[in-house]
């Protein structure tokens, strides 16, 4: 049976599996429109995935071939996986904001086993260890990566401009663009009255900017063109490469600012006070900052300082692509602390090494 909650006022989530992923589903939420039902992302492109997305569609008396169109609030595949399907079947329109498009193109373009290659000399420059860089050389070697996820997303044919108005006729859908998670993340402000009239500024679609449970990943932005992890000294001065986490921050005080009056997020499930979530995020950044500064008291790689941070279990028992996500989270938390000129990498370093100042 498909899993459908009706939120009032003409909006509906439904939950679509993730394929092995403790996540368990993507919320993936509808909303009436004077011209047909809108849907806010898609969900993995997984057999699955499809039939919980129709089957969903079918208890609201809806087929696909009724969508309107499609916003998808970032690139990540369990939440553009089934965007071009659902065009297909339907000639719906298809929006993301264009930064994210322009990694959905680079990501299409690029040779099928350039993210694998990418992904290795990154992780090299990191001081991960030789058994953790096998894999890897292995299914670069075996040709696996054309079964990657994401290297045939649809390509949007509009772009989410932050700020304007949404074309949904009958509502007032606006885009609030929060970098972080992804570099063109969007939420999306229902800049209307709560249908249960609860207090704030009307409701947000949060993607996963903005969960009740869960502390979204903020690693460094991924780009299969950046060739500069191929010679000593490997990476550029972070200052030079972007602040993912710095961008992530600034937009929780965005969010929080807005004050809606609930959010519905991607993942989990609504909830109410949207501001003292983002403070309890906002603490949880500045307290993994001041635990880095700790730990960067002596010269640590990337990878060492990843094996020292506190997760949600053990070293040991993270499995081998929640490692590599893992070193991807603690360098966006050393490019922050570079940027606000707390810690530096050691001229010459190979691996790249820090250190606090």
């Amino acid at each position: 049976m498909a899993q459908v909650t009706e939120h009032g006022g003409g909006v509906w989530s439904i939950e679509v599996p993730i394929p092995d992923n403790p996540l368990g589903h993507t919320l993936v939420h509808v909303v009436a429109t004077d011209r047909g039902p809108v849907l806010i992302d898609t969900g993995w492109d997984d057999p699955a995935s499809w039939d919980a997305l129709t089957a969903g569609l079918a208890a609201l008396s809806l087929a696909v071939t009724d969508i309107h169109g499609v916003l998808i609030t970032h690139h990540h595949p369990d939440h553009h996986g089934l965007s071009g399907q659902v065009r297909e079947a339907s000639g719906a329109w298809l929006a993301m904001h264009a930064a994210d498009t322009e990694i959905v193109k680079r990501t299409r373009d690029a040779e099928p086993a350039v993210w694998l290659d990418y992904l290795t000399r990154k992780l090299a420059a990191s001081g991960a260890p030789d058994e953790h860089l096998a894999p890897l050389r292995r299914a670069r070697a075996s040709g696996r990566a054309r079964s990657l996820p994401g290297l045939r997303a649809a390509v949007p044919d509009r772009e989410i401009v932050p700020g304007d108005l949404l074309p949904l006729p009958g509502r007032r859908l606006r885009a609030v663009w929060t970098p972080g998670h992804t570099p063109g993340h969007v939420c999306l402000h229902l800049d209307e009255e709560h249908p249960a009239n609860l207090p704030g500024s009307g409701r947000l679609f949060s993607g996963d900017h903005l969960l009740p449970g869960i502390t979204p990943h903020i690693g460094l932005y991924e780009d299969p063109d950046d060739t500069t992890a191929t010679d000593p000294p490997f990476l550029p001065a972070p200052q030079d490469r972007g602040d993912p986490l710095g961008d992530y921050l600034d937009s929780l005080e965005r969010i929080g600012r807005l004050a809606p009056a609930e959010v519905l997020p991607a993942h989990q499930y609504a909830f109410t006070g949207a501001a003292a979530r983002v403070r309890e995020l906002l603490a949880h950044h500045e307290d993994r900052l001041r635990g880095l500064l700790t730990l960067l008291a002596r010269p640590l790689t990337p990878w060492q300082i990843a094996e020292r941070m506190e997760w949600n279990r053990p070293w040991e028992q993270i499995p081998h692509g929640s490692r590599s996500i893992a070193v991807s989270e603690a360098e966006a938390h050393l490019r922050r602390l570079v940027k606000l000129g707390r810690a530096e990498a050691l001229p010459g370093s190979d691996p790249v090494t820090y250190v606090a100042v």
